[in-house]
């Protein structure tokens, strides 16, 4: 039933969004909609608009695009009678980037009636196409969708297209502390990082490994190995006992090689490795051991 809530209405709002292929006349669109020239002071940003952040460098160039070539793709809007202005359902950055090249008016498709369930789906889902949001802004995106239709993780991720995984590792980022998280959104560590740190439940460790993170050129790879180290520490490494170094040395003496003693805790058993390089070299060293026993 959640499915069918999702997908009635917003696969045919989307087509049609597509459908439209000249944006400079009054065309009439399915569902109560039109195209249309709407000025600029008249629109106002979507409330459920999952990006955070405008990267202010791309916005410039897609300004200046669009006073080379025009808006290649309507904007879509919703009309609100109470507030007598255009709200933004898809488009948000072609707004911004419109403004910046100085149009006083937009193209764009006019819906009469959008519920918010509609407008927050349509938001998030054109910009996880477009794959233009960081990290925690689709996971909001997808955390507000499942609470606006009250639907699974399964279904919303067959809805966007991607796996199951990709939506429940995306939602699991929002765990993260605040601090953790904008780095995220301003592109300091990368969705991996964000997994790696998942890896340690500790808050300490968790600190721990993102102050590396943050001070190294860490890959996703190796935050992976350090956060396990974190997890399972190398064990500590007692010193030898004086007797067992004294022993190796002069056996190390008499055969002119390498000796190492390895033992268990209580030293009643172990191993003793004598190494050698060249069959001349165990030749030598057997010598010597005759030498020694007879």
């Amino acid at each position: 039933m959640a499915r069918q809530a999702l997908g009635k209405g917003l696969d045919a709002l989307l087509r049609q969004t597509e459908e439209v292929n000249n944006p400079t006349e009054q065309v009439a669109v399915a569902n109560g909609a039109s195209v249309q020239k709407i000025a600029l002071d008249k629109i106002i940003p979507n409330r459920y608009q999952p990006r955070r952040v405008f990267d202010e460098e791309k916005l410039k160039e897609l300004a200046q695009s669009i006073k080379e070539h025009g808006l290649t793709q309507p904007i879509v809007v919703v009309y609100d009678a109470g507030l007598d202005k255009y709200e933004i359902v898809v488009g948000e950055r072609r707004f911004r980037a419109s403004q910046m090249a100085g149009l006083n008016e937009i193209d764009a498709i006019v819906h009469k009636a959008l519920s918010n369930q509609q407008m927050c789906a349509l938001a998030l889902i054109e910009n996880i196409q477009r794959e233009d949001l960081n990290p925690i802004e689709t996971a909001f995106g997808y955390r507000n969708l499942m609470s606006q239709f009250d639907i699974s993780q399964t279904d919303l991720a067959k809805y966007c297209g991607k796996s199951k995984a990709a939506v429940s590792n995306a939602l699991r980022l929002l765990e993260l502390p605040e601090h953790m998280q904008q780095a995220l959104q301003d592109g300091t560590i990368t969705e991996g990082h964000g997994r790696a740190l998942l890896m340690l439940s500790d808050a300490s460790k968790r600190e721990i490994l993102f102050a590396k993170l943050l001070k190294s050129k860490m890959s996703v790879r190796q935050a992976e190995d350090a956060a396990r180290a974190l997890v399972q520490p190398a064990p500590i490494k007692l010193p030898r006992p004086p007797e067992v170094v004294s022993f190796e040395q002069e056996l190390q003496a008499a055969l002119g090689t390498k000796v190492e003693v390895r033992y268990g805790k209580k030293m009643s058993k172990g191993v003793l490795i004598i190494q050698y390089h060249t069959l001349e070299e165990l030749d030598n060293i057997a010598s010597r051991l005759k030498t020694k026993l007879l």
